[in-house]
């Protein structure tokens, strides 16, 4: 791991800052860092606030998007909200359809196959729009690519509205309106929405010109901040609001759906964290290992009986999704080693048979182990389609669009893409990516960063301290847990492996003159020889609340140790 320090900001402003917040300067100096720098701009940060969610109108093609779906109502017109298979594209296709049926019945949801149809709008989707004579299309979280499909469509007199947040090719789909707030040519303020944050902004325009408020819409945002989780997108501005007030529903008052999936689990109070590794794994299954639709049923279901009956078949939708993910991981590595292909500057493996619905975890798993661009692929129908992920800094899209002779189609994020190739290609494609990758990439890329906010001492870690700092959340890109470092720790003699593998550290560690912590590492019991040798070190840590036996104390969540 290397370690990185953020440079301190500078001094006058964090006394300016802390002053006029009455707080510790460590608290103005991490809030300067992520770019707040005045009072104001603080207040916001702290209390974010609906209405300064921006005006929906502001996004290019919303005008018309609006008008054509209020054409669509007073002339009767069957309405087809098409979604991807992921969680941002079902709770999309959750959010839409459940608010145009508060006042329009005409509405049907479609959720393309992964293993059939594959990413994005078939054909196969506009043909079942014909036959069941749907005359508009809304698609969500995907779309902004699909220039052949749009022109299918149209020539059966179907109407497409494009609600995706992915980056636009150099051609923008012949739509009635195609909403992306990436586009270059959109003027919308904040660009990182997901797809089911595009959704929201339709519904709140179309609510709008009802004369409704945007308290009125509260309640589908537990579904906007499941996608904002599942997502990573940046969790600053715009999502940040969304994701702040989605949560409160979801701990408050979540749909009949989430409350069958929390049931399950009992879990009381959930963060964004709890979002990421609870809620949407289990509505991502459903599209992994059946189909879609099965989440899109389970968060449009107002029955509570009926949703808890469709939550057990997507919670055994998950248990066999962990365990395809585990044993797939497991081939994957082995390949890795039996190629010896430990030297490169990717990764890249293919079996024919790994099921296509986990190959995007297994290649985030492969990620964390060689901490490299990662894509693994399988066999789907005629061709080899595979998930990419990247290390943080390096866009592994623009990788993917350098290589683009032997890709037959992609889109995606920085971080992660899909794309679909030729077998013939493989071989070619694998080794045009290496070089890209090496030509282009920083090779200090290639190690694993901790960016520390801080220094502190332990004495500096009080409640008081503690209560600010969780108000920093909800936490994300663009907003991280705080990570901080302490020098001149030693362990006070208690420190050992714990765990059913031992695989985990526990000290319990004190500087001069200050109380004593637990410090916990997960995966970290190779490090116990410097942290339990009686000499000073240093730890990179976060600062957690632990329950045990109903008292709660302040915990470190260590993240690496050095001499």
């Amino acid at each position: 791991m290397r370690w990185t320090l953020k440079p301190k900001p500078e001094l006058e402003k964090v006394n300016s800052l802390s002053k006029a917040l009455k707080v510790e300067p460590i608290i103005a100096s991490l809030l300067i860092q992520r770019g707040m720098e005045t009072f104001e701009e603080a207040e916001k940060f702290f209390r974010p606030s609906l209405d300064d969610l921006h005006n929906p109108f502001l996004m290019k093609d919303m005008d018309k998007a609006v008008l054509r779906i209020e054409k669509a109502i007073e002339n009767d017109e069957n309405i087809l909200i098409y979604g991807d298979y992921d969680v941002d594209g079902t709770t999309s296709v959750a959010l839409l359809s459940s608010y145009l049926k508060t006042y329009y019945p005409n509405i049907s949801t479609y959720i393309p196959d992964r293993y059939d149809e594959g990413y994005g709008i078939s054909f196969k989707g506009i043909d079942y729009a014909e036959d069941n004579d749907f005359s508009l299309i809304i698609a969500l979280d995907c779309g902004i690519k699909a220039i052949e499909k749009v022109a299918y469509a149209s020539k059966k007199n179907i109407d497409f509205i494009i609600c995706d947040h992915h980056r636009p090719g150099k051609e923008i789909p012949k739509a009635i309106a195609v909403l992306d707030p990436k586009r270059v040519d959109c003027e919308y303020p904040y660009k990182e929405l997901c797809g089911c944050g595009v959704g929201f902004k339709l519904i709140q325009a179309l609510a709008e010109k009802r004369g409704l408020q945007i308290d009125d819409l509260l309640l589908y945002l537990d579904l906007v901040a499941t996608a904002i989780a599942a997502d990573i997108v940046p969790i600053t501005g715009e999502n940040r609001i969304l994701a702040h007030y989605g949560l409160k529903v979801i701990n408050s008052n979540p749909r009949t759906g989430i409350q069958a999936i929390l049931k399950q689990v009992k879990k009381d109070t959930l963060t964004i964290t709890d979002v990421v590794f609870i809620i949407a794994p289990r509505i991502n299954a459903a599209g992994r290992m059946k189909h879609g639709n099965h989440a899109v049923t389970l968060l449009t279901e107002p029955e509570l009986e009926k949703a808890e009956i469709y939550a057990a078949e997507i919670e055994q939708f998950n248990t066999d999704r962990r365990d395809a993910d585990k044993l797939i991981t497991e081939e994957a590595l082995q390949q890795i080693v039996q190629n010896k292909e430990e030297e490169r500057m990717t990764t890249v493996v293919y079996q024919e048979n790994w099921h296509k619905g986990v190959i995007g975890i297994v290649a985030s798993r492969l990620t964390e182990t060689y901490y490299r661009p990662t894509l693994v692929f399988t066999k789907s129908g005629e061709k080899l389609a595979a998930s990419a992920r990247s290390v943080k800094g390096f866009d592994v899209y623009n990788a993917l669009e350098s290589c683009s002779e032997y890709i037959e189609q992609f889109g995606g994020h920085m971080y992660a893409a899909g794309l679909t190739l030729f077998e013939k290609d493989y071989e070619n494609f694998k080794n045009e990516f290496e070089r890209v990758v090496s030509e282009t990439i920083n090779p200090q890329l290639l190690i694993p960063e901790i960016r520390i906010d801080a220094e502190i001492d332990l004495q500096g870690i009080t409640p008081k301290f503690y209560r600010i700092l969780k108000q920093f959340a909800p936490f994300g890109p663009g907003n991280m847990t705080p990570v901080f470092m302490t020098q001149n720790l030693k362990d006070t003699g208690w420190g050992k492996c714990v765990g059913e593998d031992k695989t985990h550290l526990r000290v319990v560690v004190k500087q001069e003159n200050s109380n004593q912590f637990t410090g916990i590492g997960f995966g970290l019991a190779e490090k116990q020889d410097i942290a339990c040798n009686g000499k000073p070190f240093k730890a990179a840590y976060c600062i957690v609340e632990n329950e045990w036996q109903g008292n709660v104390s302040l915990q470190l969540r260590l993240k690496d140790i050095i001499q």
